[in-house]
C-alpha cells in the first residue's frame, strides 16, 4: 500500500481528526490509511477528465420508477433510459435502493445490499455503463431494524455505542429540526428503557459521530459505493450530523469538519468522486458547504425551485432576478446542482430573506389551491410553521389553459436549464406528472403525491400519443437538454450576469470559461405577450416579441 503520511493531505486529515476526537485521533488516522485501496480504488490519484462540463445534467429517479411484468424494476429502467434517454443525460441520481423500512428507501435497514425486490448489484452496475451513478450516503440516521440497531437493543459492541440516548429531561427547544415530531423517542432495551435521538422520524434513528467508529463505519461504506460504480455522493441530512445539546445541532462546526475529512479522504482514495451536500436551508447557510473551497464539491439551490415557482404564479421575476443577481460564484473546484423538483417537496425554509412572509403564504395556497398540501415544523417556541410545498412540479404550474400550462411549465425548466451550474431533473418533470392523490391516501404521506411509479406500458402508451401533455413536455425536454449539451456557454465554470428587462422577463447572458460562445437566455414569465428590446450585439435588429411564458437563447450573430 502507498504510504501517505507524509501528504499535505493527512496532514490536513490529522488535524481534522484531532478537532474531532482529540487524543484519538492518531490511531482514526491508522484506520484511515488502512482504509485506502480496500475495494480496490485509489491507485490513480490524479483524476483523469475534468470534473464538469456543459454536457452534464442529472436525472433524479426512483429504482422502481419504472415497472413491467417479470422484471427487476432495476433492468426495466436501464431499457427506458437506454432507448429514450441517452445523449440528454450524463448522470442518474439512483435513490436509496437498498432494503429500508419507511420514507421511501431513507430509513436504510442494509447499506450494502440491494433490495431484492428491486434488482442485484449486476443491475446497478450495468446501469452505469452507459450513465455516471449518483447514489445517497444515507448518514444521519438507520432505520429501528437495522442490525446496528438490533445489537444496540441487544446491548451488543458496536451497535450498542452508535446511537445518541439524550437525558429525557434535557432542554431541547433550541434544536432545529424539519418535523414537528418528537425528537426524541423511548426504546426498551436489554438494560432497560432508554430514550433515542430522532431528528426524522421514530423509525429513522440518528447516529452518534461522537463516536468515531461510526464515521468509520460511514467512510467503509463510501468505499464500498465508489467500488460499485457510483461517481458522485449525496450527503443525505448532512446540516444535522453532530449534535450538542444546549445548540441548535444544525450546521455545527463538527459537521462542516466532517464534510470536509470526507473531501480529503477522496482527495487521496477517489479523487474523481464528487461530494453533493444536501441542506435544505436559507441559501447563505447552504452555501457555507462549500466552505473555502474544500467540503462539498456541489450544494443544491434550494431557493431555486420556490424562487421560479413564485415568478411563474405571480407572473413577476423580480425576486427570482434579485437572487441570482446576488449569487456569488462558487469556488474554484465548486459549483452549484440546480433543480426545479425532487423526490422531495418544495423547501419554503431557502426563502427566508428573499421573500416576504405575506408572499410565502400566498405561495402556499396557491399550491393547495393546486391540489397540493403544505408540511409543517416545529419551532423553537412550540409552534408551527410552513417547511415544504407537498405537489408535482407539473402540478404545481396549473393554468386552466392547458397550452397556457404546458407553456409554464416549459418555461420553469428552460430557466433551470440556463443557469450556472449543473441542472438536476426530476423523472416526473419529463413525463409531466400530475398529483398522485391515491398515492398519498394508501401511505397516509404528504410526499407520496410526488412520488408516483409508472407501469411501462402505461407509460409507453402515453408517450406514443403526441396531443398528450406528457408525450408533449418529454420530447421538449429531452431536445433542450440535449441542445444545452452543445453550448459551451453553459459549462458550469462559464460566467453568468442578470440582466434587467423589467419585471416580465427573467433574463442572463452566460459565456463559455474561454469567452468563445455566448448566450443570451430570455424567459417571459407572464401570461401575456412582452416586447424584449434587446442590448445591441445580441444579434437582433428589432424587439424580440415572446408570446406567453415563451423563452429564447439567442446567440449573437
Amino acid at each position: 500500500m502507498k504510504s501517505y503520511y507524509s501528504s499535505a493531505v493527512m496532514q490536513r486529515l490529522r488535524g481534522r481528526l484531532e478537532r474531532l476526537y482529540g487524543r484519538r485521533a492518531e490511531r482514526c488516522l491508522s484506520r484511515l490509511a488502512m482504509l485506502i485501496g480496500r475495494y480496490g480504488i485509489g491507485d490513480d490519484p490524479v483524476p483523469a477528465a475534468p470534473r464538469w462540463s456543459e454536457k452534464d445534467a442529472v436525472l433524479i429517479t426512483y429504482a422502481d420508477m419504472i415497472h413491467a411484468p417479470a422484471e427487476k424494476p432495476l433492468y426495466t429502467l436501464k431499457r427506458f433510459l437506454d432507448s429514450r434517454l441517452e445523449g440528454a443525460f450524463r448522470t442518474v441520481h439512483l435513490l436509496p435502493f437498498f432494503p429500508s423500512s419507511s420514507d421511501d428507501g431513507f430509513s436504510v435497514i442494509h447499506y450494502r445490499t440491494v433490495d431484492p425486490a428491486l434488482g442485484d448489484w449486476v443491475d446497478v452496475r450495468a446501469l452505469g455503463e452507459r450513465f455516471c451513478l449518483m447514489f445517497d450516503l444515507v448518514l444521519n440516521h438507520v432505520s429501528r431494524q437495522s442490525g446496528w440497531f438490533l445489537d444496540y437493543k441487544a446491548c451488543l459492541a458496536p451497535g450498542r455505542h452508535y446511537f445518541i440516548e439524550p437525558d429525557p429531561e434535557a432542554d431541547l427547544s433550541a434544536v432545529v429540526r424539519p418535523r414537528s415530531t418528537p425528537v426524541q423517542h423511548p426504546v426498551h432495551t436489554r438494560a432497560g428503557e432508554r430514550h433515542v435521538w430522532t431528528t426524522f422520524s421514530e423509525d429513522q434513528v440518528d447516529l452518534d459521530y461522537t463516536n468515531p467508529d461510526v464515521l468509520f463505519e460511514l467512510l467503509d461504506i463510501l468505499l464500498f459505493y465508489i467500488s460499485m460504480g457510483a461517481r458522485l455522493l449525496r450527503l443525505d441530512a448532512i446540516a444535522y450530523l453532530w449534535k450538542k445539546v444546549g445548540t441548535s445541532c444544525i450546521h455545527l462546526p463538527e459537521t462542516h469538519e466532517i464534510v470536509k475529512l470526507f473531501r480529503d479522504f477522496l482527495e487521496i482514495a477517489a479523487p474523481d468522486v464528487l461530494l453533493l451536500t444536501e441542506t435544505n436551508v436559507p441559501h447563505a447557510e447552504n452555501v457555507r458547504y462549500f466552505g473555502q473551497g474544500d467540503e462539498a464539491h456541489l450544494v443544491y439551490q434550494f431557493s431555486l425551485p420556490p424562487l421560479v415557482l413564485h415568478a411563474l404564479l405571480r407572473g413577476d421575476a423580480s425576486a427570482l432576478a434579485r437572487w441570482a443577481a446576488s449569487l456569488a460564484d462558487p469556488p474554484p473546484g465548486c459549483t452549484f446542482l440546480n433543480f426545479t423538483a425532487s423526490h422531495d417537496g418544495i423547501g419554503i425554509r431557502p426563502l427566508q430573506g428573499l421573500l416576504a412572509e405575506k408572499e410565502i403564504g400566498w405561495l402556499a395556497d396557491e399550491v393547495r389551491a393546486r391540489g397540493g398540501q403544505v408540511s409543517l415544523k416545529r419551532d423553537s417556541d412550540g409552534t408551527e410553521s410552513p417547511y415544504e410545498l407537498n405537489v408535482t412540479w407539473f402540478s404545481a404550474l396549473a393554468d386552466p389553459d392547458p397550452e397556457r400550462h404546458i407553456a409554464r411549465f416549459l418555461c420553469s425548466q428552460a430557466i433551470l436549464l440556463a443557469l450556472k451550474g449543473i441542472p438536476a431533473v426530476y423523472f416526473h418533470s419529463l413525463t409531466a406528472t400530475p398529483n398522485d392523490q391515491d398515492g398519498v391516501s394508501s401511505t397516509g404521506r404528504a410526499r407520496s403525491i410526488n412520488r408516483h411509479k409508472w407501469p411501462l406500458a402505461e407509460l409507453e402508451d402515453q408517450l406514443a400519443k403526441p396531443d398528450l401533455p406528457g408525450a408533449r413536455v418529454f420530447q421538449r425536454m429531452t431536445d433542450l437538454l440535449r441542445e444545452r449539451a452543445a453550448h459551451a456557454a453553459f459549462h458550469p465554470d462559464g460566467t453568468q450576469r442578470v440582466l434587467d428587462f423589467g419585471p416580465d422577463v427573467f433574463a442572463i447572458e452566460r459565456a463559455a470559461p474561454d469567452g468563445g460562445e455566448r448566450l443570451l437566455a430570455v424567459h417571459n414569465v407572464t401570461d401575456r405577450t412582452v416586447q424584449v428590446h434587446l442590448p445591441a450585439g445580441s444579434g437582433a435588429s428589432r424587439p424580440l416579441a415572446l408570446r406567453p411564458y415563451a423563452f429564447e437563447w439567442i446567440s449573437p450573430a
